[in-house]
């Protein structure tokens, strides 16, 4: 039996704007309240926070106007600090769908997250089969070494790498203006020709200088050779280390001079 002031039916919103109906008033704190527009029913809410709109959905949009937590066992923190899985995710989340994130970094006009990634839920689950740690090297997720120029984060496209590898792909495109990658106009009209690479026993990187020359076309020739046994001699370095999956694309990637 209902309570004698049974308040079932009555609507409302919350802050975030999503709209509330309770559709069981037991007594003032055990209400159920429904959320027609994700098909959702918050159980056990006290009817206060309803009428403060404070009741939230998992499965509201509330990252970036494009994800939501969803429900299941993945966590978003422990301990007052968020996750290593949800860090992943947000930031994700914020390369793609945060303004002034993609102002300061153009190279992710135009990138999105997959349906499936945009639920934190089902992230957690592809990261707690494909996440993996190699030493100390901080662990990037990348969405386009797997598919050279893809734009989309799913999990078909993403794997985690060392950031030494991540690195690897790194451009400058603000420096270079309009030369080839790898090489830089000087004033004697000639193009000089460099690349980074990471010693592995110093622990830091360095830029390796590979000359002058005098035009983008041998330029780029020169530094496309460098650059594609730079990237090998990487992919060797941590075999054993990295899904063969990962391996085989560095062994595989061609650098154009359209990069």
């Amino acid at each position: 039996m209902g309570s004698k002031n049974d308040r079932t039916g009555e609507k409302g919103y919350n802050t975030f704007g999503s709209e509330m109906i309770i559709i069981e008033y037991r007594k003032w704190n055990d209400v159920d309240i429904y959320f027609p527009e994700y098909d959702w029913v918050a159980k056990n809410r006290r009817y206060s926070n309803f009428k403060k709109g404070e009741i939230k959905c998992p499965y509201e949009k509330r990252v970036f106007g494009m994800g939501c937590v969803g429900e299941g066992k993945y966590k978003t923190g422990e301990n007052n600090r968020h996750t290593r899985c949800y860090n992943t995710w947000n930031g994700m989340l914020e390369r793609c769908y945060n303004e002034e994130y993609r102002d300061r970094n153009p190279t992710y006009i135009d990138c999105e997250v997959s349906e499936e990634f945009l639920n934190f839920q089902n992230f957690g689950y592809w990261d707690s089969k494909n996440y993996y740690k190699v030493g100390e090297e901080t662990m990037h997720l990348d969405k386009d070494i797997l598919c050279k120029g893809n734009k989309i984060y799913s999990p078909d496209t993403c794997i985690y790498v060392p950031q030494t590898i991540n690195s690897l792909f790194t451009k400058n495109n603000k420096n270079r203006g309009d030369s080839p990658i790898g090489a830089t106009l000087c004033k004697n009209g000639k193009y000089q020709v460099r690349c980074r690479v990471y010693n592995f026993e110093t622990g830091k990187s360095k830029k390796e200088y590979l000359g002058y020359y005098e035009t983008q076309e041998k330029a780029f020739k020169v530094y496309k050779e460098f650059k594609e046994r730079y990237i090998k001699k990487v992919a060797d370095y941590f075999k054993n280390q990295i899904p063969t999956i990962l391996y085989d694309a560095l062994y595989d990637y061609e650098v154009e001079i359209t990069d």
